[in-house]
């Protein structure tokens, strides 16, 4: 049986509704307008962004080339290409759906200096939420870690995307979704892993072209 188009249409709006509703409720941490006068907003502001720091691109970016440049051992470095690779290609395609979106936050926030750096501009998909569960189950599935360390991953993944909500950069829908999309990228990079074989020869290449052509040598 199928919906009167009319009906579908007054239902979806109707769950965008709660949707807005809801997350400018949560969205405890945004500065307020009062008297002519901007507000901090929340005591927990600062522990909040410094939260949804942890899950910018930046750090993460810098993070794996680090650990790619120190490692010395063939499965290391194998691990360190394809969290790059996971990064890039979840950067890409949360900016692209951004893009074809336009989708604004909750209040309409200008976007910060950081959220230019990583192409995050717009409000739909949640970029931190994508990239926070892609990170720990990553993480999961390629370091041996003790129960303890195991819950804590899964629940900082879920705190960084609360924390863009309480921030007001984001509805609970784009949260939702960016949740899912890391999931996404998570199953893709694994489906398509680049083998020790491959990841030596790209490091091979990226040496050559650091260091240029040898010089020829004097006969």
């Amino acid at each position: 049986m199928q919906l009167n188009p009319s009906l579908r249409g007054i239902a979806i709006n109707s769950l965008l509704a709660i949707d807005i509703s809801l997350s400018k409720r949560l969205s405890v941490c945004v500065g307020r307008q009062t008297g002519g006068k901007q507000t901090g907003g929340n005591p927990l502001s600062s522990m909040v962004r410094l939260l949804a720091l942890s899950g910018h691109f930046l750090p993460w970016i810098l993070i794996s080339v680090i650990s790619l440049w120190s490692s010395n051992t063939a499965a290391g470095q194998e691990v360190m290409i394809n969290l790059l690779m996971a990064l890039v290609l979840d950067l890409m395609t949360v900016a692209g759906l951004q893009k074809l979106f336009k989708r604004r936050g909750p209040w309409d926030l200008p976007p910060g200096f950081l959220d230019y750096i990583a192409m995050d501009t717009y409000s739909f998909p949640a970029a931190h939420a994508s990239r926070a569960i892609l990170v720990s189950k990553f993480l999961l599935n390629h370091l041996v870690l003790a129960v303890p360390l195991r819950i804590l991953l899964y629940l900082w993944a879920l705190l960084v995307g609360v924390s863009r909500v309480l921030l007001g950069k984001h509805h609970l829908s784009d949260v939702g979704c960016g949740f899912a999309l890391g999931f996404l990228h998570f199953s893709l990079v694994e489906s398509v892993w680049l083998d020790a074989s491959t990841c030596q020869t790209l490091l091979s290449i990226s040496t050559m072209s650091w260091t240029g052509p040898s010089s020829p040598s004097a006969p």
